[in-house]
């Protein structure tokens, strides 16, 4: 079954706002056995009826996200009514939803709002209980030979109306049966160690489709293909790769770490200089972190890390604070201060400005302070602008604590 997808919206052509639905639509898509065969996006106005009219006349479903809301530039449920000739008629459930949720926040309703009443002859509306604007579900007729979906474009209302209202209907459409998904995830290795590793293996598995995924810090294997085969291919990756591979699908770094800590029952807190306190922030970003995180020192500069981690000033005056003395002095002291059972450490030279002579920019320290273990310490150096380098320094620690948890370290 073909499907097409148009995101729509000039903010996401000019920059202003990142385009997260393609990725994201399409990962759901495959959980059904359904892939995404086209995308387009296109700024508010006439391009989206173009791009409408293209994709109804080749897919049997198209996704249309954005353009749904109160406001003059929110032309995508005018435009699909008038490309498949069905008058907009106001719907009072609708109305009625949107006045209760104002009511219920105690705001003013401006009258613009009751637009989103107005939907197309024939719709079934998707209700929105993240938001004003419903959805619609134009079903195959005389002008539209496809499944038209106008959906949200707001993330935190597009992926529940998705998961909960399309999706049932889109297993329906589609009952043949589903391939098999996984992807491993792994740490450490780059996308070419990855291949060398289980390439070969993988490659002779009749009926496996195989990719890699490469980000900073991690690669993805990405298996599909009906169950049993891809079950052989994945006890392949693991026999070949074992620790390395931190999670599946989705799950982060910090996702792993988190459960690790739970599952043992250990405490964990950070002391942080290049990364500014984005250690601190993925870790926290995990439901269930503040069981296992205490504290988080961001100590950006030198009298910070004496006050708050009691680093001897002849320390930093002799090593300088990128170092491995520095590093682990700030991972031992963030552990004496907090009373956890483990203390990551961070500091280096994000860049651009700022190398030294034996230092250049992207050195990296890490350190890992365990209650009773001799304190780890790992360094890397790292070619990566600022915001990369802050990722893959986090990740490269978080892996270090994953280790330890693991008893690999």
């Amino acid at each position: 079954m073909r499907v097409e997808l148009i995101n729509t919206g000039s903010e996401l052509l000019i920059g202003t706002v990142v385009n997260t639905h393609a990725a994201w639509l399409a990962r759901e898509l495959l959980a059904l056995g359904l892939r995404i065969s086209r995308q387009v996006t296109v700024p508010d106005g006439s391009a989206i009826r173009e791009a409408l009219a293209e994709a109804i006349a080749r897919a049997e479903v198209v996704l249309v996200t954005g353009g749904l809301g109160p406001t003059s530039d929110d032309v995508t449920r005018n435009l699909a009514a008038e490309l498949l000739g069905r008058p907009l008629v106001h719907d009072p459930e609708v109305e009625a939803a949107i006045r209760e949720r104002f009511a219920r926040r105690k705001l003013s309703m401006p009258a613009s709002v009751l637009r989103q009443a107005q939907v197309p002859a024939g719709a079934r509306v998707l209700p929105n209980g993240n938001g004003t604007a419903p959805g619609l579900h134009l079903a195959p007729g005389p002008r539209c030979p496809a499944h038209l979906f106008l959906l949200p474009g707001p993330p935190r209302e597009l992926h529940p109306m998705f998961r909960e209202q399309v999706i049932p209907t889109l297993r329906a459409l589609s009952p043949q049966a589903i391939p098999e998904c996984r992807i491993l995830r792994i740490a450490g290795m780059g996308e070419s160690q990855v291949e060398e590793a289980v390439g070969e293996a993988l490659v002779a598995i009749e009926g496996l489709e195989l990719g890699y995924c490469a980000r900073p810090g991690e690669v993805d294997v990405r298996l599909v293909g009906p169950a049993p085969i891809v079950a052989r291919a994945e006890a392949e990756v693991r026999t070949r790769l074992g620790i390395r591979i931190f999670g599946e699908g989705a799950e982060t770094m910090e996702d792993a770490v988190v459960t690790l800590l739970t599952r043992t029952g250990k405490t964990l807190a950070v002391a942080e200089s290049c990364t500014g306190g984005f250690l601190s922030h993925r870790i926290t970003n995990v439901a269930g972190a503040s069981a296992v995180f205490l504290v988080g020192y961001v100590t950006y500069a030198n009298p910070a890390k004496q006050s708050a981690l009691g680093i001897p000033p002849e320390l930093l005056a002799t090593h300088g604070a990128v170092s491995e003395a520095v590093a682990r002095a700030m991972a031992e002291g963030a552990l004496a201060r907090a009373g956890s059972d483990y203390a990551l450490a961070t500091t280096g030279i994000a860049g651009p400005g700022g190398g030294l002579p034996g230092k250049p920019v992207g050195t990296l320290h890490l350190a890992l302070a365990s209650a009773g273990l001799p304190t780890l310490h790992r360094s890397l150096l790292l070619s990566a602008d600022r915001e990369t380098f802050k990722f893959m320094a986090t990740q490269s620690a978080l892996d270090l604590l994953r280790m330890r948890l693991s008893g690999n370290a």
